[in-house]
C-alpha cells in the first residue's frame, strides 16, 4: 500500500498551486481528478531501472494520504495495485506521483471554475 506521507514532483506541485490561483480548487482535490483522468486516457507509469533515473518527487507539499485521496483513498489503493502489482510503498507512490502529473496536462490552464467543470 501507500506511504502515511505522500509528495509529487516539484513541476507538478506548482501546476495545482497555479490551478487553485485560477479556480479556487485546493490541490488535494484537483489531484484526485488528475489520477483518474490519467488512469482513464491509458497511462501507464514505468519504474525506473535505476535509482540514478528515477522521479525525483521534490515538492514541498507532504501531505497524508488521506489528504491527498479523501474518500477516494480505497479506490485509488485498488487501481493502482490493480494497474501494479508487483510496486509497493515509494515505488507505488512514483506511480501514484506519475499518473498525476499525466492527468494534470490536461486540466491546469483552465483559469475559471466554470471553464474546468465544463471540461470534466
Amino acid at each position: 500500500m501507500l506511504p502515511n506521507r505522500m509528495n509529487l514532483t516539484r513541476s507538478t506541485e506548482e501546476q495545482l498551486k497555479k490551478l487553485k490561483q485560477y479556480t479556487g480548487i485546493a490541490p488535494n482535490v484537483s489531484s484526485r481528478i488528475a489520477f483518474f483522468r490519467s488512469i482513464e486516457s491509458g497511462f501507464t507509469y514505468s519504474p525506473a531501472e535505476s535509482i540514478e533515473t528515477e522521479t525525483k518527487l521534490d515538492g514541498s507539499l507532504v501531505l497524508d494520504k488521506v489528504t491527498w485521496m479523501g474518500e477516494t483513498q480505497l479506490v485509488s489503493e485498488q487501481l493502482l495495485k490493480l494497474k501494479y502489482p508487483t510496486l509497493e510503498g515509494r515505488s507505488l507512490m512514483s506511480a501514484w506521483a506519475a499518473h498525476v502529473e499525466d492527468g494534470i496536462a490536461s486540466v491546469r490552464n483552465h483559469k475559471t471554475t466554470l471553464n474546468f467543470c465544463d471540461q470534466l
